[in-house]
């Protein structure tokens, strides 16, 4: 799979330009932007947060970065999901390769302005071993009703 349908058939949607990049099997953001070459600051990594309630939130930042749950909260009581609880979310994805594209997955999404800066940036692709590589208006093409706020410490 070089990549999830849903991603596939939001890109096309869309009419997104990007290219897939392919690099060995990684486990978190981090090591991908390592194993990769890719300066952690351009790969977006997304945070599922839940509210107790059943509703779910997609915080996107580099991978450089670490949530900073209290600047999330000035919007609900919103905490990091379980792993266990995301396969219903994903079911197109590989366990722990969740696209930074949450708007396809009925998610809302806040984005930190770290990466918007970014000329282009790279996200999983629902896998671990392949990545999207677009520029930051293709993406955000992507994610038209996303919120831009501080997410990150």
């Amino acid at each position: 799979m070089r990549m999830a349908r849903t991603v596939q058939k939001s890109l096309e949607k869309a009419h997104c330009e990007y290219d897939i990049v392919t690099h060995p099997h990684s486990a978190s953001s981090l090591e991908t932007a390592r194993v990769a070459g890719i300066p952690a600051e351009r790969v977006a990594k997304s945070v599922i947060l839940d509210d107790h309630h059943g509703h779910y939130l997609m915080a996107v930042l580099p991978a450089s970065r670490h949530l900073d749950l209290s600047k999330v909260r000035s919007s609900g009581e919103w905490q990091v999901s379980r792993e266990s609880n995301l396969p219903h979310l994903f079911d197109d994805c590989e366990r722990g390769a969740v696209p930074a594209l949450g708007e396809a997955y009925g998610l809302d999404v806040v984005i930190d302005p770290l990466l918007t800066r970014q000329k282009d940036i790279y996200l999983e692709a629902g896998n671990h071993t392949n990545l999207l590589h677009m520029n930051m208006p293709e993406f955000l093409k992507m994610v038209p009703h996303a919120e831009v706020r501080e997410l990150s410490s």
